[in-house]
């Protein structure tokens, strides 16, 4: 006989209302709304806190998430305050923009966090909800029913026993793994946009004076572009995202490729006079991709279990929240009215499609001639600046008067182009050289992304 929690033959089952994949940040944003709307939630993270993770970056529309959630003095507390973010004209110059500056800014900063203790304030946030958060317990596959939908999960702990969860509703929050992707084979690599990193955190790197001390630099280089992220206790993550034939021409050891790279752009090699590396040196390749679908009947995915895109604009936390956010609204609704299921997918589909095609057409253009243009010269004509910033502080989705400005700055992209025409053609050449290029994990040793 199988109970609420008991087992059946050797494998332990348990029936819950909401089962949700995976411990970051997404998921536990999601488990522990739900949590409080009153629904049995799981949620099994195949780690264990703390661990090491890139993308360390909030964004300003964060804290009105980390606020609801109830988390955002602890957040402030373990976190290097982040006005704005910079990017060096020259060896020298900066141009930078503070988020205070942004349209209709409720908030005009945001932090930077350890990954590993923000994952773990979440995770620890979740139980004290009333998350039901496990560890260790890798979900291995999803048995879909005649109707459909899931309704069971095969799992296994580290000590190798097995688990059934039989839910009512599946949240894929599995991040880069894409349970739901792999499985049904939605998962599709972005071809315009592949892309790799290598980073590690090291001490002991020079920071910017003032009160710019904890903003994000975010460096172009003839490969691709690179990020200094000022963290506490004299840490600093530096990486570089490189074009994949860049990565093609490592010889050696990560650390050396790292430092070499590092060493050729002056602006950021003259900050580590003196620094030393304090963590391993990863690597991560086939970086940007996309699922075909976000929802189906009795499941939805969230943050980068949909999508992945390059992080130079730090996008990546705030979009798995906010998607987690609607999520636990979506799977409110569809338990309490199965009838309006769809419609309530249909809604947030559309909403964070939108919104990650702002994110995208920016990151896309990014490192072309144009853009560099635009970004060393900003003018506020019509507020035009202000809205990029917006964008920056990762207001995309629902404030008409930012989205407006971002179209406008779109024809002002190409009537710029137009003036730029031979070097943004060379621009354009050289990024159409990359289509169709991937890294494999043949030519990468794989990191924790």
């Amino acid at each position: 006989m199988t109970t609420d929690d008991g087992t059946t033959g050797n494998v332990k089952t348990v029936q819950v209302d909401v089962l949700v994949v995976g411990g970051g940040p997404a998921g536990t944003t999601a488990a522990t709304l739900l949590a409080r709307k009153g629904h049995r939630v799981l949620l099994l993270e195949k780690g264990r806190h703390p661990r090491f993770h890139i993308g360390e970056s909030l964004l300003p529309m964060n804290l009105p998430i980390l606020e609801r959630l109830g988390v955002l003095e602890q957040v402030r507390a373990i976190g290097t305050h982040k006005p704005g973010a910079e990017f060096p004209v020259d060896d020298v110059n900066f141009n930078t923009f503070r988020f205070e500056r942004a349209i209709d800014a409720r908030f005009g900063y945001a932090f930077q966090v350890k990954r590993e203790e923000f994952d773990q304030l979440l995770f620890e946030h979740a139980k004290a909800n009333g998350v039901d958060a496990r560890e260790e317990v890798k979900v291995e596959r999803i048995v879909f029913g005649d109707d459909g939908r899931p309704c069971e999960a095969i799992a296994q702990d580290a000590a190798g026993n097995a688990l059934r969860v039989r839910m009512r509703y599946l949240v894929d929050a599995s991040g880069r793994d894409t349970l739901i992707g792999a499985q049904l084979k939605l998962k599709k690599k972005n071809p315009l946009h592949q892309s790799a990193a290598i980073f590690s955190h090291f001490a002991g790197v020079a920071r910017r004076e003032g009160e710019d001390a904890g903003n994000i630099t975010v460096q172009r280089f003839e490969h691709g572009w690179m990020w200094l992220i000022p963290l506490r206790n004299d840490v600093m993550s530096i990486g570089a995202v490189c074009f994949p034939e860049y990565l093609k021409t490592r010889r050696g050891d990560n650390e050396g490729f790292l430092m070499r790279t590092l060493e050729a752009e002056p602006s950021a090699w003259n900050r580590m006079q003196g620094a030393t590396r304090v963590a391993p040196v990863h690597v991560t390749g086939n970086y940007s991709y996309t699922c075909t679908k976000m929802t189906g009947p009795g499941w939805v995915m969230v943050g980068d279990a949909y999508a992945f895109v390059d992080p130079v604009f730090s996008s990546g936390v705030y979009l798995g929240m906010n998607s987690a956010e609607q999520a636990a609204e979506v799977v409110d609704g569809a338990l309490a009215d199965p009838s309006r299921e769809r419609a309530l997918q249909q809604a947030m589909e559309t909403r964070l499609k939108r919104g990650l095609k702002h994110f995208q057409w920016f990151i896309y253009r990014f490192t072309t001639p144009v853009m560099r243009h635009l970004f060393n010269n900003p003018r506020n004509v019509w507020q035009v600046e202000q809205a990029v910033i917006s964008m920056l502080a990762g207001d995309v989705f629902d404030n008409a008067k930012v989205l407006r400005r971002l179209r406008l700055f779109r024809a002002i992209y190409a009537f710029t182009a137009l003036q730029l025409a031979p070097s943004a053609l060379r621009g354009w050449v050289r990024r159409r050289r990359q289509v169709g290029v991937s890294v494999s994990g043949d030519t990468l040793q794989q990191g924790n992304p």
